[in-house]
């Protein structure tokens, strides 16, 4: 007996939107299965929020198409057309938050919830199950101005959570918090995926995106240029080790130059990426003694500014 592959909860083909006769996402495929977190990388301008938007339907694409298998529908949903349908299968945390500033926590989830046709007993419970989740159970009459910026993205989460939707989209969710913040959200959103959510995910924190992402999309000025594991593209683009080094005499490291593969430079600090880094080390401790010196694996940040590039883009 053979089995088919579930079919991908979305799919994103071709995708192309212009503003002012430039392309801010440009032909861009991809598509997120049941139980992953897709991430989507870029830098400011590459077109994930545009993308996310038309993803739910926000933005009308030029061309393209997005579609969903939700619910283990047999037939695909599209945007815009089934808009209304895909919707009550989906949960959605913005880049900025859109709590309504005159409702209680409670109320902001218990409002949500009758968008989506949920009332009385059971409303209220679900509310209150979702405000525990997030941490908020303390805070259920308090107003989202006296919620602090991690307790107003978990709020978010609960009321994204409240129709129990199959597919998150994620834009940036934990941008602005400190750290304990954001490592309580990416807590809460390990347990969702491990409940069966799935996620697609943009964000800009490289740790992020490695603790949480299943698979990865890099996206530069609307085109996807890199996908796979977070582990799989590192291993593809980056040698294994990196040394930096730092401070007064980083630059003048000639003699070492032979001993790396590559050498890039970023403000006082320069970069130094090799497949053996012992050389490169004793050679460093012959030749430039003063230099301070931090040996380690490459990882996805190395990844992403060897795509990218290392120069701040407009508006950042």
């Amino acid at each position: 007996m053979t089995h088919t592959a579930a079919a991908p909860l979305l799919v994103v083909d071709q995708l192309l939107k212009r503003y002012q006769g430039v392309a801010v996402v440009d032909g861009l495929s991809f598509s997120l299965a049941a139980g992953e977190c897709l991430g989507v990388l870029g830098p400011n301008g590459a077109g994930k929020t545009t993308t996310l938007r038309m993803c739910l339907g926000h933005t009308m694409a030029d061309a393209g198409s997005v579609s969903y298998h939700l619910n283990g529908a047999a037939q695909a949903l599209t945007m815009p057309r089934d808009a209304s349908a895909i919707k009550a299968s989906l949960g959605v945390v913005s880049q900025f938050d859109a709590l309504d500033p005159d409702f209680t926590c409670e109320e902001n989830v218990t409002v949500f919830g009758r968008y989506f046709g949920l009332h009385g007993a059971a409303l209220t419970a679900k509310a209150r199950e979702l405000l525990d989740f997030a941490v908020l159970s303390s805070r259920a009459t308090a107003k989202p101005s006296e919620l602090s910026g991690g307790m107003k993205r978990r709020l978010s989460l609960a009321r994204a959570l409240v129709n129990d939707p199959q597919l998150l989209l994620l834009d940036e969710p934990t941008t602005g918090l400190d750290p304990q913040a954001r490592h309580l959200m990416w807590e809460r959103l390990q347990q969702l995926m491990q409940g069966g959510k799935s996620i697609l995910l943009t964000t800009h924190f490289m740790d992020e995106a490695e603790r949480l992402c299943h698979r990865l999309i890099i996206v530069d000025h609307g085109k996807k240029i890199a996908e796979g594991t977070p582990r799989a593209l590192i291993d593809q683009h980056i040698e294994p080790e990196v040394v930096e080094l730092f401070g007064q005499g980083a630059r003048a490291h000639g003699p070492c130059q032979g001993l790396a593969q590559r050498i890039e430079t970023s403000g006082e600090t320069v970069f130094m990426y090799t497949h053996d880094a012992a050389p490169l080390l004793h050679a460093l401790q012959q030749h430039a003694p003063g230099v301070r010196t931090l040996h380690r694996p490459a990882n996805l940040e190395d990844l992403f500014l060897k795509l990218t590039g290392r120069q701040i883009r407009e508006g950042a």
